[in-house]
């Protein structure tokens, strides 16, 4: 049977007429999240690929046109379900100024309204053409520092078998020509993103079965990391070999951006040799069609009612939190004296000073006891929002382009922490100025969060105490609590700091209790 002997009157009109006023509803209510998105695309270069979904779902939906015009559009009531947990992701992540979790639930909202207004035969249709609508949202950053790891050891390792001497600790490493340093640009997550969205429509239109496309989409994936290393090395190389001047700058990413135009090109090039010929209709398409059934309008109307109050409910809900969150600065002050035998050091210059953003109030003391001395830093978060926030992709230790510090190593260790057995995120800075002996100072750095009375060290579940202390009413109040001393030899440092927190541990946490109830 084709297409063109089936032409049965379909009433989209009324449905798609509501589902419209719904999506224009929502997006309305959820127009700070968009623009933010928006805003993205426009300032990343790493996402600016995301004002072309838009364009390429509309033309993926009208190339279903077909399809679509057999198809009797139905409500499904199961979709206000999936509604209501997206409008709950999305106020969660709004708690904690999420930008990755509010935009994902977003588009999985706008997702959603298909379903429950047009159905699940409309749904399966254009499913393709909705799931490629999370290309839209500015995600994949969380893989930069694994992928800088990667980059700079197969570099180092690849300079090695060219019979390059090389000195590596961390993400520096040094050869006869010069100093080199994997950076946030270096980590290839721009191509590896690029890639896969471009693969993904590469591989649905030129492919029919399932295993092909996963396939590509696979080597998609592969192909841009593996070529991110060739492009890292052999810039090396040409700073190497002709000057470390026609290797960076404008001429670094230039390069960069022509190496990967090939590489994507010849990996097109290629898959199209096993691409497979597109059905027009397939008979697949049409006997899983819904035969021709009126729907119900009062059914429609009340399934659309629904879920415009769903789609509101978030938005309500946060109006309703924000009056349990403080808006008065927090008072924080630094002891003079944490125990009897640690005080401020008379000396109050910190040789390290954290890349925490925006806190509420902070504090950087240097403290002795004897010749020991340990730094304090608290950075204390009080109305935290997407301006200001305690987890962030910029609140770290130290920037990878500090022109002072480098972070060469990390780890997370559990230890005695206020008689309490406790994980801690720790590592170890080296400074970039030389001194006098020409040798580099060493710091031993310890991390955690402190989130309205409970400790961790993971920004996972920063995330999520913070989020559940707000919809508990207790507000947002938090902060980070970074120590820091000379690393020594050996274990010095390590032991040290073990030796500050067993004496000042109860000292600390009362401060930030204090400072909590300075609302």
């Amino acid at each position: 049977m084709t297409t063109a002997s089936l032409n049965p009157q379909r009433p989209w009109q009324v449905p798609v007429f509501l589902f419209v006023l719904l999506l224009a509803w929502t997006l309305f209510w959820f127009r700070d999240t968009a623009s933010a998105m928006v805003g993205i695309w426009w300032r990343s270069d790493t996402f600016t690929h995301g004002f072309l979904v838009v364009p390429i779902v509309l033309w993926l939906v009208w190339h279903k046109r077909h399809i679509l015009s057999h198809i009797q559009p139905s409500p499904n009531a199961w979709g206000l379900v999936l509604l209501a947990l997206t409008s709950l992701a999305w106020l969660l992540g709004d708690l904690v100024a999420m930008n990755a979790l509010t935009q994902l639930a977003l588009v999985t909202m706008l997702i959603v309204l298909v379903f429950t207004l047009l159905g699940t035969a409309v749904t399966r249709t254009l499913g393709f053409a909705l799931a490629f609508l999370f290309f839209a949202v500015p995600f994949g950053e969380f893989a930069m520092p694994q992928l800088m790891q990667w980059t700079a050891y197969f570099t180092v390792q690849a300079l090695r078998f060219t019979g390059i001497p090389v000195y590596n600790e961390g993400l520096q490493f040094v050869i006869p020509s010069g100093s080199w340093s994997v950076i946030e640009a270096c980590s290839g997550v721009r191509y590896l993103i690029a890639s896969l969205t471009v693969g993904t429509l590469f591989a649905y239109i030129n492919y029919q079965s399932l295993h092909r496309r996963l396939i590509f989409v696979g080597v998609s994936i592969i192909v841009p990391v593996i070529a991110n290393w060739m492009r890292a090395y052999l810039i090396v190389m040409l700073g190497h070999v002709f000057g470390n001047q026609h290797a960076v700058g404008v001429d670094h990413l230039i390069y960069g951006w022509l190496f990967f135009g090939v590489v994507i090109l010849l990996m097109f090039i290629i898959g199209t040799r096993w691409a497979e010929p597109e059905l027009c209709e397939r008979a697949s398409d049409i006997n899983t069609l819904q035969p021709h059934q009126p729907v119900a309008q009062s059914r429609l109307a009340w399934v659309a009612v629904a879920a415009a109050l769903l789609v509101t409910l978030p938005i309500m809900g946060r109006w309703a939190l924000l009056n349990t969150t403080s808006t008065v600065p927090p008072q924080l002050i630094a002891p003079a004296t944490l125990s009897p035998a640690w005080s401020v050091a008379a000396d109050q210059i910190p040789i390290f000073k954290p890349a925490f953003q925006n806190p509420s109030a902070a504090i950087n003391t240097t403290y002795v006891s004897g010749d020991q001395r340990v730094g304090l830093y608290v950075g204390y978060y009080r109305h935290q929002n997407y301006d200001r926030k305690l987890v962030s992709s910029d609140n770290v230790l130290v920037q990878s382009r500090d022109t002072l510090w480098a972070q060469v190593a990390s780890t997370t260790k559990i230890i005695n922490f206020d008689s309490t057995q406790r994980k801690l995120y720790m590592a170890e800075l080296r400074n970039l100025t030389p001194s006098d002996q020409m040798t580099y100072e060493r710091l031993t750095v310890w991390k955690v969060y402190w989130i309205n009375g409970t400790l961790t060290s993971s920004d996972i579940l920063a995330k999520v105490y913070g989020a559940v202390y707000r919809l508990m009413g207790q507000g947002d109040d938090a902060a980070v609590v970074i120590l820091y001393t000379p690393k020594g030899t050996g274990d010095e440092g390590q032991a040290r700091l073990q030796s500050f927190v067993q004496a000042n541990a109860t000292s600390i946490l009362a401060l930030l209790e204090k400072t909590k109830q300075t609302q």
